[in-house]
């Protein structure tokens, strides 16, 4: 079936949810010089409509494009540190400037056996200009992919996630609290983007942290729907208290979509830093290389005993890859959980 290009469905679309923030301000484009009123705030339903209705796969996609074409004109890869990593992380730059975020690059250190003699990489970091900043629910995606391949689904996916919604959600959001965008380096190589990014934080403003939901692969060919958070033997697994509460917002974001979501344990990828730092974490994510059990398949569809992605850490992970109804499905499963969060107000334990 043909239909509108992407960029005129997205392109009408921002302008939508543009004009919804714009009314909600009551003060744009106005020539009388006035202060802008303060942001109405609105609940989480009203903002997870207009914002699920603002997203799209489509817009998600020309993201993966451009990581793609990154890796394509980088030795076939986004590998931190490297010239597909510094590519990667100007692009997205790029993207949030144009959606009127301000945005920090902040550099780590790398250990020894991975800096191969590079400059420091780079995590970007946006917040939201409006919201409570001294509440702030974070959202965050690795942006590497390992050497052997360019990694779309692993993990442009959850960067391509992240982009989308942050771009429709605007800069001046009418939400409660401020929402955090992060994108980290070097998760591949045991989370060292995000740890150092924990580690600069000082305890006030690691305080200042409501919750973490992370996004590692929300697009595998053989997908599972997986809400991590609440559910293991001690922390590592379960995380902080809160994290059901986060997990269990995600699944019912995911229900809405069709999806009924498995609750699965943490495997310390780059929600492991802000575990260890007591903060109330989430994490959305849809299998490696792990074999779908049968019980999986009749739930979710796809071939029992065949791992969620054939194609995990492979130079195959390209975008044909790319499952593109699992992703509309993420897509809007977070968006709806990022609009819950910013605007509900809720305190988790912590």
């Amino acid at each position: 079936m043909v239909g509108p290009s992407p960029g005129r469905v997205r392109g009408h679309r921002r302008f939508a949810l543009a004009a919804v923030v714009c009314l909600l301000f009551s003060a744009c484009g106005s020539e009388t010089g006035k202060p802008p009123e303060p942001v109405p705030r609105i609940t989480d339903g009203q903002l997870a409509q207009q914002l699920k209705s603002a997203v799209s796969d489509s817009g998600a996609f020309t993201h993966l494009q451009a990581l793609q074409e990154i890796a394509d004109r980088n030795g076939g890869n986004r590998a931190s540190p490297g010239p597909g990593y510094d590519a990667s992380v100007d692009y997205v730059v790029s993207v949030l400037h144009g959606a009127g975020y301000d945005v920090t690059t902040p550099t780590y250190a790398l250990s020894p056996d991975d800096s191969h003699g590079q400059p420091p990489p780079r995590n970007v970091i946006a917040q939201t200009r409006t919201g409570d900043s001294g509440r702030v629910v974070l959202l965050g995606a690795h942006l590497d992919s390992v050497p052997q391949g360019p990694g779309i689904v692993d993990n442009g996916s959850g960067v391509a996630t992240l982009l989308e919604i942050a771009t429709h959600l605007s800069a001046s959001a009418p939400v409660r609290d401020a929402v955090r965008f992060a994108f980290f380096g070097s998760e591949e190589t045991g989370s060292q983007g995000s740890g150092a990014y924990v580690q600069s934080l000082s305890a006030q403003d690691r305080a200042k942290l409501m919750l973490y939901l992370n996004l590692d692969m929300v697009a595998s060919p053989n997908a599972g729907y997986f809400a991590q958070g609440g559910r293991g033997n001690d922390k590592s697994e379960a995380g902080p208290p809160g994290s059901a509460t986060v997990a269990g917002v995600l699944a019912d974001q995911l229900a809405k979509t069709g999806m009924d979501a498995e609750n699965a344990e943490f495997t310390g990828d780059d929600e492991a830093p802000f575990i260890d730092a007591n903060i109330p974490s989430g994490g959305a994510e849809n299998g490696d290389r792990k074999d779908k059990n049968p019980g999986q398949a009749h739930a979710w569809g796809g071939q029992a005993g065949q791992p969620f992605d054939p194609c995990y850490h492979k130079a195959c992970d390209q975008l044909g890859n790319v499952n593109r109804d699992v992703l509309n499905r993420y897509l809007h499963a977070v968006a709806g959980t990022t609009a819950y969060f910013a605007t509900s107000g809720q305190d988790l334990p912590g």
